[in-house]
């Protein structure tokens, strides 16, 4: 019966607009893995300071929080599809900058910080509008598995990007490294654009902050929703403090560097690609309680780290983060979309990242001066306990344990 799930969700790929996306996906995704390491260790090598680079890596999400709303809108009032195209070209544009700024020796936190605001605005329009474009692209019965296989590739791209972003950042730099993600945004862009979706419905013509009002009218009516999504606005600046800052940072300083960092986000990616595989099988009754009950696997490699565990167990670690973190996704997205009216779903989850990364630019800022104020394992501590503790306060709400998509 697995087998026959797993085959089924597997056959989604012979529709022509889910193997663009597909691919478009594992292209973009890849180069995206890279991206990361080669910020993080760029401008350490840079300035050799933690607040500095935490202050670059945060930049993305600021301007993310600043225009998501806004993204969401447009997204549901003028084409998904359009919006994610565009996005993927502002991100390519904004990338070739970046890899000309280092290739060329005149990198300075300032323009780095101006680089990564416009990746932030272009992350904002996308994320949006892709989470609405699902709907567009496969029937509600096959979303579960549609969303499985684009988590698939996306995060199976994180392990060959990852690696290979370790081993390009510790071989030729940081600036080739971008310039590599540049041309990966390219490429996506090019394969959503021959793509042909559903026609997509607009809401009633509004005022946008009607638009926004309505949304978050739809928003706050979940409780499941919001609860989760105040949840993840710790858990998210914790991760991205962890993943950006902290776990290169460590790296840096306790092991072999790029390369060692790249082989755990690598890790990582190899759990997503075990997830994906999971989720397309999965199908709890109530999806949130099982999602939330996962998260408690995330922080383990945190701890790895903590105890100064050796490169394979941190890996290992990593493996079951991936692995519980992709489940989870498929079955938050899917849970969204079968429950938010699709005509304002871009504008729904723009709610729920801006929510969910609200928090994350000031963590990643915190993380830094952290770590060089108080070392990495009280660091570290500080991040395990902001996993666990919410998600204990999470599983507590009724709605989150008793939600179902039936």
């Amino acid at each position: 019966m697995a087998d026959a799930s797993i085959k089924q969700g597997l056959a989604l790929l012979a529709d022509r607009n889910v193997l663009r996306m597909f691919i478009a996906y594992v292209v973009s995704y890849s180069g995206t893995a890279m991206a990361p390491i080669a910020i993080a260790f760029g401008v350490l090598e840079l300035t050799g300071s933690t607040s500095d680079a935490a202050i670059v890596i945060a930049a993305p999400t600021l301007a993310a929080t600043l225009v998501l709303l806004f993204g969401g809108v447009v997204a549901d009032r003028t084409s998904r599809h359009r919006v994610i195209y565009s996005a993927e070209l502002v991100a390519m544009c904004a990338q070739f900058g970046l890899a000309a700024l280092f290739l060329s020796s005149s990198a300075t936190i300032p323009t780095l910080t101006a680089g990564m605001l416009v990746m932030g605005v272009a992350m904002a329009f996308h994320a949006p509008a892709v989470t609405g474009f699902v709907i567009q692209i496969v029937d509600e019965d096959d979303l579960q598995n549609a969303n499985a296989l684009l988590g698939i590739a996306r995060n199976s791209a994180m392990i060959g990007g990852a690696a290979l972003g370790g081993l390009l950042v510790a071989t030729v730099g940081a600036g080739w490294t971008l310039l590599l993600d540049a041309i990966t945004f390219g490429i996506s862009a090019l394969l959503v654009w021959g793509m042909r979706p559903k026609v997509q419905r607009p809401p009633a013509p509004s005022s946008m902050f009607e638009d926004l009002r309505v949304g978050w009218r739809e928003f706050t009516r979940h409780t499941w929703l919001w609860v989760i999504v105040l949840q993840f606005s710790l858990l998210v600046a914790a991760g991205e403090a962890f993943f950006g800052l902290v776990g290169p940072a460590f790296s840096r300083d306790f092991m072999d560097g790029a390369k060692d960092w790249g082989a755990i986000a690598a890790s990582f990616g190899a759990g997503t690609l075990l997830g994906g595989l999971l989720a397309i099988k999965v199908r709890p009754k109530h999806p949130m309680r099982l999602a939330v009950s996962l998260i408690f696997f995330w922080p383990l490699s945190m701890l790895a780290m903590y105890l100064h565990s050796p490169l394979w167990v941190i890996a290992l670690a990593g493996v079951m983060h991936g692995t519980t973190g992709q489940i989870f996704g498929v079955l938050w997205y899917t849970s969204l979309q079968k429950t938010v009216p699709a005509e304002m779903l871009s504008r729904v989850a723009a709610y729920d990242h801006l929510g969910s990364i609200g928090l994350a630019p000031l963590g990643v800022l915190l993380a830094g001066i952290s770590y060089e104020q108080f070392g990495p394992e009280n660091t570290l501590l500080g991040m395990i306990a902001i996993y666990i503790l919410p998600t204990i306060l999470v599983l507590c709400v009724r709605d989150v344990r008793m939600m179902t998509t039936n």
